[in-house]
């Protein structure tokens, strides 16, 4: 029994090894719990009636309910037994379960590998549900201010040479555009998440345990079936390997028959051990980062400081457990193959005036802080987030798509689900999909991305102010619509040729954009390819002495600059300036 001021030690498994004169036991490396970012990041949607201020109280009548709707069996509740109960819309309902899928614990949930169409009637576990409600409380770390505003100063969004105007800004607005925000650390991330669920761990172990006699608390179970929900929220693991199912962790069930039955255990029993797991791993993450501050630190345990990015910084560190990241990249161009990401999910942060590829398949995406820049993301098959960004061409193929607090933004878009805009955006513009690369095809078949199915043109648009982040928000704006996107012309609509980065590599079976075009685009494209025939039938059939030929390549020049600039794609150059 532990002093009342000692640390409990983390769980450790005990294994001993056995020799001709002696027996050895060792000690296996503790294995520690760690936070899901995947909800965190990915799972929040700012609908107010989502949000639940007074900890289970609500949320259990509400699972009652909904428990009652559903199928004994299977405990599954449909998008209009979610509607009723939440008293949202069907369209706000099945965005519920949209978005429940693409940050579910479990890849062989019915609502991950239904087909769209039938995602409504599938519907959603009543307890992961619970679990997705409960954390719609939750409040994001504060983003920190660069130590150096000087240093990033000339890489921040700003005015450029690709818009020649400013949008006119309120003033929260506009204090919001100047904040210089900087996304915290990994780990200080995992802390904050980690408090948050210790703070409220109690409330989220009575939504999964059920009542054996009377209403205390001591009266509360917890079976093993329930207790795997947990996983939606925590995991075990550690860098380098697989993370573990809660179930085979937990020493509640470890000796339980398979052919019976577990009993379950008392919630109290499980919120005890779960809080010894929680401060053991809080109390590691503050040694680290001490020890970070006052010594060298080991190469394999650095945390990724995304707070500290300067105008030159080019960092793209790959972690086994965490996301690949490409951040600080200014004026060049950068390309990531599937060889070169570790993991399964990317994030671009603070990037300006470059051109990023992003050529692999993964589950997620998130794209922060950047600024004149172009972005293509491969197959992202469960969810991108595109965040504080300015002036940027997203060119993605995802399952679902999430833009927040975007200022002339241009998204090229293939996805299965409606683009979700949400947060302060400006002057947004969709557009379908543009380009393709050899292995694009084989990505989209890897992650479940279907490219007959494309809903670039149906954006929904949500509140304004996001409930989730932590800064003050003007009282009576929480029901205000975000502002939408408009679709871009399609006399504007051009391809984006990706360079053969592939050369030497695995040859893919990809020959043209997978994903089919709006006759208004296709239409365009194939006026837009007449037109230079045309023109070039003309300049080869005219007879020109040197120096009207002179002109006419000077002209040609003037105008290619002109459009390089007014589109954009003179970022594209910065690719050549990188061979």
């Amino acid at each position: 029994m532990p002093e009342p001021d000692e640390q409990p030690p983390p769980p450790s498994t005990p294994s001993s090894t056995t020799t001709a004169t002696t027996t050895i036991t060792t000690t296996a490396p503790p294995i520690y719990i760690h936070p899901r970012r995947e909800p965190f990041e990915h799972g929040l949607l700012p609908i107010p009636k989502l949000i639940f201020t007074d900890g289970s109280q609500t949320l259990i009548s509400i699972r009652n309910k909904l428990l009652a709707l559903s199928s004994t069996s299977s405990y599954r509740a449909n998008s209009e037994a979610i509607a009723e109960s939440l008293q949202i819309s069907n369209e706000n309902a099945r965005l519920v379960i949209e978005t429940i899928a693409s940050v579910l614990h479990n890849d062989s949930d019915p609502i991950v590998t239904v087909n769209s169409s039938d995602i409504r009637s599938v519907g959603v576990n009543v307890f992961d549900l619970m679990l997705f409600l409960y954390i719609q409380s939750y409040k994001r770390l504060l983003p920190k201010g660069h130590k150096d505003s000087a240093a990033v100063a000339d890489v921040w969004p700003s005015t450029s040479a690709f818009d020649g105007f400013i949008s006119a800004l309120s003033p929260l607005q506009l204090v919001r555009s100047n904040s210089r925000r900087f996304m915290p650390s990994q780990s200080d991330e995992e802390a904050h998440q980690l408090s948050y669920l210790q703070k409220h761990l109690g409330n989220i172990l009575s939504l999964l345990a059920e009542s054996v006699e009377g209403d205390s608390e001591e009266s509360l179970v917890l079976s093993m079936e329930k207790l795997e929900h947990l996983g939606f929220l925590v995991y075990f693991g550690e860098k380098g390997s697989e993370r573990i199912p809660f179930s085979q962790n937990a020493p509640f069930f470890a000796n339980s028959d398979p052919e019976m039955p577990a009993v379950p255990v008392p919630a109290a029993q499980v919120h005890d051990w779960l809080l010894e797991n929680i401060v053991s791993a809080l109390t590691r993450i503050t040694e680290r980062a001490s020890a970070k501050e006052n010594g060298p630190t080991n190469a394999s345990d650095q945390d990724v400081p995304m707070a500290d990015v300067s105008a030159s910084a080019v960092n793209s560190s790959p972690s086994p457990r965490g996301p690949s990241f490409i951040e600080g990249i200014s004026k060049s161009s950068y390309v990531r193959l599937p060889n070169d990401i570790k993991g399964s999910s990317a994030k671009v942060i603070n990037c300006h005036e470059s051109v990023i590829y992003i050529l692999a398949p993964l589950k997620y995406a998130t794209v922060y802080g950047c600024s004149d820049a172009t972005i293509v993301l491969g197959a992202v098959g469960k969810a991108v987030r595109v965040e504080h960004c300015e002036r940027v061409h997203v060119i993605a193929a995802a399952k679902r798509i999430c833009i927040a607090n975007c200022r002339e933004c241009v998204f090229f878009l293939g996805v299965n689900q409606t683009p979700l805009l949400v947060g302060d955006n400006h002057k947004l513009q969709v557009a379908p999909y543009n380009t393709f690369y050899p292995l694009l095809e084989e990505h989209l078949n890897e992650v479940g991305i279907d490219p007959i199915i494309n809903r670039w043109d149906a954006p929904v648009a949500l509140g304004v102010v996001d409930p989730h982040d932590s800064l003050s928000h003007p009282a009576g704006v929480l029901d205000v619509q975000t502002e939408s996107a408009s679709p871009v012309d399609p006399d504007q609509f051009t391809n984006f040729l990706i360079p053969n980065w592939f050369e030497g590599q695995q040859s893919g079976s990809t020959k043209d954009n997978p994903f089919p075009l709006p006759d208004a685009y296709l239409a365009s494209q194939e006026r837009n390819h007449k037109n230079f025939e045309e023109t070039k039938h003309i300049l080869k059939d005219n007879e020109l002495d040197e120096s009207r030929k002179r002109e006419v390549a000077t002209a040609l020049h003037v105008c290619f600059k002109d459009w390089l600039y007014a589109s954009g794609n003179i970022r594209q150059l910065y690719c050549l300036q990188g061979e």
